[in-house]
């Protein structure tokens, strides 16, 4: 009797302690969730910026918020006259809330309109400075031809300042 007795309680405690242990467990869940998303930016009226992205989780709801893009994003990038002044790919992105740090990975690029390209596998924006940056290999090229690749770079949106840590590369500069 006693041995049946103390097998129940065992039994029954173990039950309980994974119900305490299922309660304790916090799910890591988004708040939102969208598919073929098409998303336009807008200043003063005028597109400014238009994102697309096949899926998009946000998670707004944690202590450190954050925007994924688990199949990836373009953005095109508009002047004053909507013409697409730069288009950003990548296969995956994520965007912090909190630093306004965007992480752009795997086969990121971006394209200028008048033909200057940036390639490599991770990039980092800085929405506050509007600056990008990288320690990873990257190649930088043109439309004349010329080209810049290396470890590690930072540079402005713009591609105006360039700050390269190491590389190589051949590039034509004219005094106008």
């Amino acid at each position: 009797m006693v041995t049946i007795f103390v097998v129940t309680m065992f039994f029954s405690c173990e039950g309980n302690l994974k119900d305490v242990q299922k309660i304790n467990r916090s799910t890591f869940m988004p708040t939102g969730d969208a598919d073929t998303l098409n998303l336009k930016y807008t200043d003063s009226g005028r597109v400014k910026s238009v994102l697309k992205s096949p899926k998009m989780l946000d998670y707004s709801n944690i202590e450190f918020p954050f925007t994924e893009f688990p199949k990836g994003i373009e953005v095109n990038m508009y002047d004053n006259n909507n013409k697409i002044t730069t288009t950003i790919t990548s296969n995956y992105a994520i965007s912090y809330k909190n630093t306004n740090i965007i992480d752009l990975q795997g086969n990121v690029t971006i394209t200028s309109f008048d033909g200057k390209k940036m390639e490599t596998s991770q990039l980092y924006f800085d929405q506050k400075n509007e600056w990008f940056f990288t320690e990873q290999h990257f190649k930088y090229s043109d439309s004349e031809g010329g080209y810049l690749e290396g470890p590690g770079v930072d540079f402005s949106k713009d591609f105006k300042i360039f700050n390269m840590q190491s590389g190589s590369g051949e590039v034509n500069t004219t005094a106008n």
